[in-house]
Order: C-alpha cells, then structure tokens, then sequence
C-alpha cells in the first residue's frame, strides 16, 4: 500500500478513473471532502458502487478504504450501516481519542457486517489527529483486534497548535512517536495528505521521511502524487539484492545452528533477517522480484 489515493464520495464520476489508477489503495471519502447536506447522497453512491459488482470486476489487488465520519457525529451511525460491504478493506475511522472510540466502532462494524451479509471482518485503519491520539496511539491501536494500522493526520495536528504544517522537526517527532506506537500494537504506520499538489519536491522529501521511519506509504489527494509515492516506497533493485542474500544466507545458518553472521560485510541477526524478509515479500507483491530470485526464495517465501 504505497500510495492511498483519496476519492470524494460525492463524486461518483471519478469512481471507475481511481479504480483504473496506479493507486495501491483508494480511500472513499464520506468526511472533510463531502459537506453535510450531501452525505446521504454520497454514502447511498457508495453502497451501490460495492453492490453493483464493478468493485468485483476491479483489479481486486487494490486495497479498498472507506473513511467515515467521526463516531461522535450524528453520521458515523449511517456511514457504517450503508459501507459495510463485501469489498470493503479497510474503514479509516477519523479522530479517535479513547479505546472506547476504538471498541464503538468494531461493534458498530460487527452489526452491520451481520445486517449486510459480510463474512470478511473489515478491519479499522484509526486516523491520529490529536494530542491526546498522539499521545495514547499504542492503547488506540491495541483496543481491538479489527485494527490494523495508525494513520498519521499531520494537518488536524498541528494547525489547532500553531505548529507549522511544514516544521520538520515536528513532523519528525510525530512520525517517530505514531511508529513505535503502531510497532508497540504490532499494526501497520500510513503518513499523512501532502496539500501543496505542485511542490513534488516537498511531497517526495516527507514521504522519504515516512520511509525512513517505516511507514507502510502516503496518503496522496491529487492523482499526481501516486507516481511519486509509488517510486519512494518501491524498495529499490540493491535493496532487493542485499535482502534476498540475507534470506537465503539466514536459511543456511539456521540449518547449521548459526546465530549470527556477515552478508554483503553487514553483520546480521534476528532484527535484520526479519526485515529482509518482510521487504522480500513486498517485493513478490509488486511482482519486482526476477526468475532466480522467485525460483531461490520459493520455499522460504511460502515458509514466511
């Protein structure tokens, strides 16, 4: 999930162009991007885009998001009973601030998962927008077993604070502090919207960052900005190299009862092997793995 690209429920028109996109995720939006009067509107497209079977006839390796509104607005209640649908990966509940929050809205999801016919638990990826999230985000992201990942809400954050959107030393911190949260839970970390559409520079710098950090990718609001997030969160070619000798080189020493070792003049343990492998995976993912090292790692690769 390296770029989430954000579509306006209310605007069904673009439905079938995201689809078609580059995007690894689509994120539908029935919040900020949808004014009140035209939320039933744009949760009643949304219903039906899940049930007319055109998301069946997608390219089903997209991962399907529906952000909802808060669960303390007078529309979380409709939101949840019109999107909970076969198809649906992922709701994105905005503004969370307690694990009752969290615990609310898995039983709302379990209703109506029942009431709609959903047999797949959709999971629940918790938007951190605040400094009371922010600050108990590994209790948020522990709360109940539907959640998946913490997502990084940097403008909600920061301009109620007067901190500078662009601060990076502020954005730094937030990063690291969400990350280990969601390492601490055991869950997924995304970065935030980017807002400038034009400052590719900008964009590329922060989801840099967000990599560096181990974000899992970036939130994008324009379809311009899935390219450059695509690009930034693709392990490169010498990263793939460097983690396929590690696998390969951890199967031998784990035969021969070797606890650490050297690969590529790095010496390598536990920690390490485990982040090799789970860059491997992502690489078979996006399919960027070549004949011999698909052919090398096939047993480790299905062990994993």
């Amino acid at each position: 999930m390296r770029s989430k690209l954000f579509v306006p429920a209310s605007r069904p028109e673009l439905f079938a162009k995201a689809l078609a996109s580059a995007a690894d995720a689509l994120s539908f939006d029935l919040e900020d991007s949808v004014a009140a009067e035209r939320k039933p509107q744009a949760r009643a497209a949304l219903r039906e885009l899940f049930r007319s079977g055109d998301i069946g006839q997608a390219d089903r390796r997209k991962v399907l998001i529906v952000r909802v509104n808060a669960i303390d607005t007078p529309h979380f209640s409709a939101d949840i009973d019109a999107v909970a649908q076969r198809g649906v990966d992922l709701i994105n509940l905005p503004k969370p601030e307690t694990a009752d929050d969290v615990r609310a809205a898995a039983a709302a999801l379990d209703k109506a998962e029942a009431a709609n016919g959903v047999t797949t638990p959709i999971r629940l990826l918790l938007n951190v927008e605040s400094p009371k999230a922010l600050r108990h985000a590994a209790e948020l992201a522990a709360a109940h077993p539907r959640v998946a990942g913490l997502q990084l809400g940097l403008g909600d954050l920061f301009e109620p604070l007067g901190i500078a959107r662009r601060e990076v030393a502020a954005i730094q911190q937030a990063m690291f502090t969400l990350r280990i949260a969601a390492g601490e839970a055991g869950v997924f970390a995304y970065d935030s919207a980017f807002a400038n559409i034009k400052d590719e520079a900008g964009f590329r710098a922060e989801a840099q960052l967000a990599r560096s950090m181990g974000f899992l990718g970036k939130s994008c609001i324009h379809p311009a900005q899935i390219a450059l997030a695509n690009e930034v969160f693709r392990p490169s070619d010498d990263d793939i190299a460097h983690a396929v000798r590690v696998v390969e080189a951890a199967r031998e020493a784990d035969a021969n009862g070797i606890g650490a070792y050297v690969v590529d003049g790095k010496m390598i343990d536990p920690p390490f092997v485990e982040r090799a492998r789970a860059l491997v995976r992502d690489a078979a993912r996006l399919g960027l793995l070549s004949d011999a090292q698909r052919s090398a790692l096939a047993d480790g690769i299905a062990r994993d």
